[in-house]
């Protein structure tokens, strides 16, 4: 062979791949029958290995390039590679496999902080936590489990329960389209049965950095179970939508926001951010042109939950502030005991005030006597 496989390789590559199912050329050994050999070639890598006769005269690969043999080998479509986000997470971040033991599976929104007892919580929602539950119907209970990976991805009760439902919003549907009840949010926590089980930060996205208003032409991006890392723009604000919850049930929902289409189903409950990582909704719903979330703040006002702060300053600063909230109520009880301590009864009060009266009445009496008896004399 007159020529190096480099030569070569840099004299036929642009000219090869971009013929139809070509994805790559490179240098290796032919392959026979499926075994290898020793046999140098150039190796053309195609999606779909297909007969001569089905292919375009211009896309059959030469047997031979400057003479090297060519060797036509079957590689498939070639994309990048997502962790799998369907298997099971120890401990579980946001944008991972997540679901009530009844439903097929959605997504860990975030992990996010109880307001009330500063537990921390798994966030996404009703639909994915309380199996689209309006409370009354049965559907879930507080104390449920909560399966990660969920029941479609091989979850199950025994072995891979992560939390129990603790609180959800009633999802309401509609039992008239002239007269709908409207939801504002889809939304549901759960306990962790430890709080080693799970982490304050969503897959490939990192720690949440506070919450964001949500604005016309914004670019957001979500983590989820079934697209993994993807970004839309904001295409509408405040808006009213009609959801369908199964094959029956429809439900409206106000103040939602809408985006372009980034999402599939198993991407409920993801947690929608912009570009800073600041919160700014929860995602519930979409189509093939459109995914539509929850205002991130309607959430945390419904739920009664908070982020955890995203920094080490921000944590130092969050301590700060609740060492001297600890340190405050500690000195209003230390002061409160204290005068409850050297609190006078009641009745010693009576007798404290009474007793000085009748002295003052006795002197008044005394002086008058003394003042009439000088008089006579």
């Amino acid at each position: 062979m007159d020529k190096s496989y480099h030569e070569i390789l840099k004299k036929y590559t642009e000219k090869l791949l971009p013929l139809n199912h070509v994805v790559g050329v490179g240098y290796g050994k032919k392959i026979k029958n499926n075994t290898p050999t020793d046999e140098e070639c150039i190796i053309v890598m195609v999606d779909q290995k297909l007969p001569e006769a089905e292919l375009e005269k211009e896309d059959i690969i030469p047997q031979q390039l400057d003479g090297l043999q060519t060797d036509v080998q079957e590689v498939g479509e070639i994309r990048l590679l997502q962790i799998p986000r369907d298997k099971k997470f120890r401990p579980a971040p946001g944008g991972v496999s997540i679901g009530h033991y009844n439903i097929t599976a959605g997504t860990l929104g975030a992990i996010v902080r109880d307001k009330k007892s500063g537990e921390p919580l798994i966030l996404s929602n009703n639909h994915v936590l309380a199996n689209t539950s309006n409370g009354r119907d049965g559907r879930a209970r507080v104390g449920d489990p909560i399966l990660q990976p969920a029941a479609y991805d091989s979850g199950s009760r025994d072995k891979d329960t992560i939390a129990h439902l603790e609180r959800f919003i009633p999802l309401e549907p509609s039992r008239s389209i002239f007269r709908p009840t409207p939801n504002t949010v889809d939304c549901a926590v759960a306990r962790p049965l430890d709080k080693q089980l799970v982490e304050d930060s969503i897959l490939e996205v990192g720690k949440i950095k506070g919450i964001q208003e949500a604005k016309v032409g914004m670019t957001v991006i979500k983590s989820g179970r079934t697209t993994g890392l993807t970004e839309a723009k904001i295409r509408a604000i405040d808006s009213t939508v009609r959801v369908k919850l199964d094959n029956v049930r429809e439900a409206v929902f106000t103040e939602q926001i809408v985006t372009d289409s980034f999402s599939e189903g198993g991407d409920s409950g993801s947690l929608v951010l912009d570009k800073e990582n600041r919160a700014v909704g929860l995602l519930f719903a979409g189509s093939d042109k459109a995914t539509i979330c929850n205002k991130i703040s309607n959430v945390m006002e419904k739920l009664e939950i908070e982020f955890y702060p995203a920094t080490a300053e921000e944590r130092e600063d969050e301590e700060d502030r609740d060492r001297d909230r600890d340190r405050d109520r500690d000195r209003d009880r230390d002061r409160d005991r204290d005068r409850e301590d050297n609190k006078i009864p009641e009745k010693d009060i009576d007798r404290t005030l009474h007793i000085p009266s009748l002295y003052s009445i006795y002197l008044v009496i005394f002086l008058l006597i003394l003042d009439l008896a000088y008089r006579k004399f």
